[in-house]
């Protein structure tokens, strides 16, 4: 009877394993979050983002046409607004004098973009997710959107869904987790304009803009990772935060996989959402956080997007990324380290090399970079580089 148990066991998880595309374990999430901070906060972070511990971040967008000066994703905010000299005249000694930020998009070409070989290369590199901007603060949306007419890669630039073909080759080519950056505000768009203007007491532009989108991108495209941003200026009640949230963890088609971040609304960064960001580069080197984070970085030290008056100086060195990399791990985070491509769709050589050489140390070292958990204290008497709690 004990062999024949044995042997009929053995049968069925055989059929099983067999079968197994055709079979799927479904665990119901039990627990149903409202719109408060208190239970959006409880919920779990789904453990594939801890034990992935290194991303790629990409900003892309219109802002790569000028791709010039600190900071090119912010160009636009830094000719009209900020006073930068160096942007006034940038524009004013190269563009006709009507010239307006709109009319850089019809050179957004991506005519060499080829998102199976940046799959190839990020995955390449050990990370295990990745977020690629579907819309930075110009508005610019890199997706075909029904909420940004005229504004987007469908309607002028490429003509192109950048946003999913990218995402068919994540998926398709990698065992990489899709992600998508957010940026809840736009510095132009009159509706924002006139919200601000009226203290926030109202809020057209969340309704008609940037809600839409969000709940756009997650049923389209099903990201698993949601990084949101642009949300300094108004609280997170005026963005209606918690209303997305709980729909994203009850409702939506990732809501058993999906992370996000802490960038919510002016109340929210390093307090609320799945896990911490605080602020950019966020390194605490000297701790271990109570809640999981994020140092999201930069390979190029002064842009998170490309610049064409960059210098090799300016890019992080191999011994810089890994000395960042293992502090962050060490103390319990992930590294979501950023490449910017150009306007025509290439990732520069220079950002490849890092990527690659970085690749190259993680193939050996990767078990124990993997679905590791910082030690209970930071201290190694050994090593002077590293600071003690």
């Amino acid at each position: 009877m004990i062999h024949f148990m044995a042997f009929y066991f053995i049968q069925i998880f055989g059929m099983l394993a067999h079968h197994k595309l055709h079979y799927t374990i479904t665990v119901e999430n039990a627990k149903v979050y409202n719109d408060s901070w208190a239970s959006i906060d409880s919920r779990p972070l789904p453990i594939w983002y801890d034990e992935a511990k290194l991303g790629i971040f990409l900003h892309w967008g219109v802002f790569s046409v000028p791709s010039f000066g600190a900071s090119p994703a912010w160009g636009w905010y830094y000719w009209k607004v900020s006073g930068w000299q160096s942007w006034k005249d940038y524009m004013a000694n190269n563009f006709k004098p009507k010239f307006s930020y709109a009319d850089f998009a019809k050179d957004f070409s991506t005519e060499f973009y080829e998102p199976d070989d940046w799959a190839d290369l990020f995955a390449a590199s050990g990370a295990r997710y990745m977020a690629l901007t579907s819309k930075h603060h110009e508005g610019y949306c890199t997706y075909p959107t029904n909420v940004s007419w005229n504004w987007n890669s469908r309607d002028v630039g490429p003509h192109r869904d950048l946003v999913g073909e990218l995402a068919h080759s994540i998926r398709s080519r990698t065992s990489m987790h899709f992600g998508l950056y957010h940026s809840l505000y736009e510095w132009f768009n009159p509706l924002y304009i006139q919200d601000k203007a009226n203290k926030f007491q109202t809020n057209a532009f969340v309704k008609e803009k940037t809600l839409p989108e969000l709940y756009e991108i997650v049923n389209a495209y099903k990201p698993d990772l949601i990084w949101s941003d642009g949300q300094w200026e108004a609280p997170s009640w005026y963005w209606n935060s918690t209303v997305f949230l709980s729909w994203l963890y009850n409702e939506s088609p990732v809501k058993d996989t999906v992370v996000t971040n802490d960038r919510w609304g002016s109340d929210t960064l390093c307090k609320h959402g799945g896990y911490l960001t605080c602020n950019d580069r966020f390194n605490p080197k000297t701790h271990v956080p109570d809640k999981k984070w994020e140092n999201a970085m930069t390979l190029n030290k002064g842009s998170w997007s490309w610049r064409r008056d960059t210098d090799i100086s300016q890019f992080l060195t191999l011994k810089e990324l890994l000395s960042t990399f293992i502090e962050t791990i060490s103390c319990g985070g992930n590294m979501l380290m950023n490449v910017g491509p150009t306007k025509e769709g290439t990732i520069s050589p220079i950002f490849g090399e890092r990527l690659q050489d970085f690749g190259a140390w993680m193939s050996v070292n990767g078990e124990a970079v993997y679905g590791s958990k910082p030690w209970r204290m930071v201290q190694d008497t050994m090593d002077s580089n590293v600071r003690y709690t």
